[in-house]
């Protein structure tokens, strides 16, 4: 077959912020890197990227960490796929074991399963160090395979994937179990801020996000989602910093929360599936780790520590665009005329 010269699609890239961000993961004012072809998208974080610094900042916590490969098993019928399961979750030391022989950083930490009939689900769940981790659980499950084939003689081989993972698709197990990093997000703005920097209320913010991102999602059918356009800000950052694009499909699955807190606005974006990493593939390119560089995320720590930050900073951007979005809808017109004025400029 020929082998075709490999070309570059280069996309529009700009510097947005700097956001303030707070939290153990990291407490500084950042700047992050955004390639996209939707330029309004620069404006509209900027405006949240300059609320943050005019606040205490957004909290960012890192709730968890894990990415998941689920595989699958075919067994007589259920009771021998309940009997191999048990044994199979009693026996995590030698299961890590053999996922030492695959990789130094991957770690077994979970087994989620399904039996469905006589077929055996397991979700494999693993810590990553710094990369997203799916060639690494990928290459753990295969190195697993035949070792459990070895002790279970009873069982079949029937797929490395069994899409109860679940890569690149919106699913309620992710949203459930979590796969890639959980973030959560809040800031915490003033009325005051509020009316001078996004023309809106609390009150308004806080009754669109349940009038559009809980009720209309819910009545459009969306999965454990409910929030204005998160995938926006995943992409533009997911492209700049050399991640797998794919994975905004699961990453774009989040919940917004917003309150009125005596006289301020508490707004929050939770991201449990949000798949990011610093090294791996993708990385090698020039401008990559430039950008990694000066995010601070290639620098010597404890692994796993500059995913986590990568991370931390990403949810940030993914919340100065949603408070953006969001206070720009509490107005009519106000979206489309940005849109005009920005685009046809």
């Amino acid at each position: 077959m020929k082998q075709h010269k490999i070309l570059q699609a280069p996309i529009p890239m700009r510097w947005v912020g700097p956001l303030k961000i707070t939290g153990t993961t990291l407490n500084e004012k950042i700047a992050v890197p955004m390639a996209t072809y939707e330029t309004p998208l620069w404006h509209s974080v900027g405006r949240g990227a300059r609320v943050s610094t005019l606040t205490d900042g957004i909290l960012t916590t890192v709730v968890d960490e894990r990415m998941s490969r689920s595989i699958l098993l075919e067994a007589e019928n259920a009771q021998m796929a309940l009997q191999a399961l048990l044994s199979i979750k009693g026996r995590f030391e030698e299961l890590n074991a053999v996922v030492a022989l695959s990789s130094r950083f991957a770690k077994l930490i979970d087994i989620n399963s399904q039996i469905v009939g006589n077929l055996l689900y397991l979700r494999l769940e693993f810590t990553t160090g710094d990369a997203s981790g799916h060639n690494m659980v990928t290459n753990a499950a295969d190195h697993l395979f035949p070792w459990i084939l070895a002790q279970y003689p009873y069982l079949r081989y029937s797929s490395i994937s069994a899409n109860y993972c679940s890569d690149k698709k919106a699913t309620a197990v992710n949203g459930i179990l979590g796969r890639g990093k959980n973030v959560v997000t809040e800031i915490i703005i003033s009325r005051d801020l509020c009316a001078r920097k996004l023309n809106t209320t609390p009150e308004k913010m806080v009754d669109l996000n349940i009038k559009k991102n809980l009720i209309g999602t819910m009545i459009a059918g969306g999965l454990r989602s409910a929030n204005a356009h998160y995938a926006n800000m995943l992409l533009a950052f997911y492209l700049a910093t050399g991640q797998d694009a794919a994975n905004i499909i699961e990453g774009s699955q989040g919940v917004v929360h917003a309150e009125v807190r005596g006289d301020d606005l508490y707004f929050s974006c939770t991201i449990p599936n949000l798949i990011v990493g610093t090294v791996g593939n993708g990385k090698g390119i020039d401008f990559v780790e430039e950008n990694l560089v000066k995010l601070g995320c290639k620098e010597s720590r404890t692994i796993g520590a500059n995913s986590r930050r990568l991370a931390a900073i990403c949810a940030a951007t993914v919340l100065c665009g949603e408070l953006s979005l969001l206070a720009a809808q509490t107005n009519p017109g106000e979206l489309m005329q940005a849109h005009i004025d920005l685009e046809r400029s």
